[in-house]
């Protein structure tokens, strides 16, 4: 029997299991190596895995702080987490003070716009957390310039005092790449500013930040990708453990022969005989479509009895086709299960499959598989 065979997975044509255990533990792990709070970063639907689950696991665990980017998903971690700090990332909202009041939720401010009206809303005898105040180091993306942190850090009774801040941070652009001469602009950039607020929290380390030499973790960090058990170490090995596998269902199986053109417009031709299965999984899932293997470009694969296989042709809605030649015939049979995630085939393997990058992979899948919630 396969996972396949049990009622709750019936008619699924994909599994995607989810190891909470992994999940707390590489949270616990971040937490001791920076010897200081940890965060966690559950945005994008808690990358993929689900907000519930994700920080009701980790509240449980201990963690009394969560970040997320959108107001509608700050209320949906205040329900199943009704005593944390939770911070909205992309900032305030016009007009979205009432909702923050509501579920007790800290936005993090960017701008003299939002600090303006956010002090506005305390002012007016609203009841709420402190916000945090976001100063950009380097992203040049959202956030104060540090000198606009450091004017308003001085001005003592100023917007800052108003608007009640209880948080300044800011965001890496490269802590994954050690040598990257931008990490200790930012972290001389950040410390100038956050010794300008003295008594407030500061919090600067991603996930990459964490291992990044020298870097202060200051009174909170803010791990996100390495908590779902992406690399946060590129090009060394993963000190992570994995959380998400994902399998899929073996639906029929073919032989070819040389010169047999595969899939949408014919991309893939069989170099010789090869034996084809059809697996029940594509991009309406979530598996990139640029995971394609075509005659003039290598894609992605799959794990079919520990034996790697490459898909062959177009990544369709569905279904991929994959080259089970070399697999143990065994394993290659219809209604068997392989690989997508899993094993070798790591978050890192599988984005560089489809050009593009593991936080991709979580964040897109799951639309329709079957999940399982294991580890706890």
């Amino acid at each position: 029997m396969n996972a396949f065979d049990t009622p709750e997975n019936a008619g699924h044509g994909a599994i995607l299991t989810i190891d909470l255990g992994a999940f707390v533990a590489n949270w616990r792990m971040l937490k001791q190596r920076a010897g200081t709070e940890a965060a966690a970063v559950v945005k994008a639907n808690a990358y993929g895995i689900g907000i519930e689950p994700a920080v009701t696991a980790l509240a449980k665990a201990g963690c009394r702080t969560f970040f997320v980017a959108h107001l509608s998903e700050a209320v949906r971690a205040r329900a199943v987490a009704p005593e944390a700090a939770i911070y909205v990332l992309n900032g305030l909202a016009p007009e979205t003070g009432g909702t923050y009041a509501e579920h007790d939720l800290s936005p993090v401010l960017g701008s003299h716009e939002e600090l303006l009206e956010w002090a506005g809303f305390r002012q007016s005898g609203a009841k709420v957390r402190p916000a945090a105040l976001h100063v950009d180091t380097a992203m040049n993306r959202l956030g104060l310039w540090p000198g606009e942190g450091l004017d308003l850090a001085r001005e003592k009774s100023g917007v800052v005092a108003a608007a009640g801040i209880g948080l300044v941070m800011s965001h890496f652009a490269a802590s994954e790449v050690i040598d990257d001469p931008a990490n200790a602009r930012q972290v001389s950039a950040f410390a100038e500013v956050a010794a300008a607020f003295p008594g407030v929290p500061a919090s600067l380390l991603n996930s990459s930040g964490h291992f990044l030499p020298g870097c202060p973790s200051y009174q909170i960090t803010r791990p996100g990708y390495a908590l779902y058990g992406g690399n946060p170490t590129p090009g060394k090995p993963n000190p992570m453990r994995p959380v998400v596998g994902l399998e899929a269902q073996i639906i029929q199986l073919r032989e070819v022969e040389t010169g047999t053109q595969v899939g949408y417009n014919g991309t893939w031709t069989a170099k010789g005989r090869r034996k084809l299965a059809t697996i029940c999984l594509g991009y309406a899932d979530g598996y990139p479509r640029n995971a394609s293997w075509t005659d003039r470009s290598q894609g992605g694969s799959a794990l079919v009895g520990g034996v790697r296989c490459p898909f062959v042709g177009t990544v369709s809605m569905d279904l991929i086709i994959v080259d089970v030649s070399d697999a143990p015939a065994e394993a290659a049979k219809r209604g068997s299960a392989v690989t997508l995630i899993g094993g070798e085939l790591d978050l890192e393997a599988v984005g560089a499959g489809a050009k593009t990058i593991g936080y991709e992979i979580l964040t897109s899948l799951g639309r329709r598989h079957a999940r399982r919630y294991v580890g706890l």
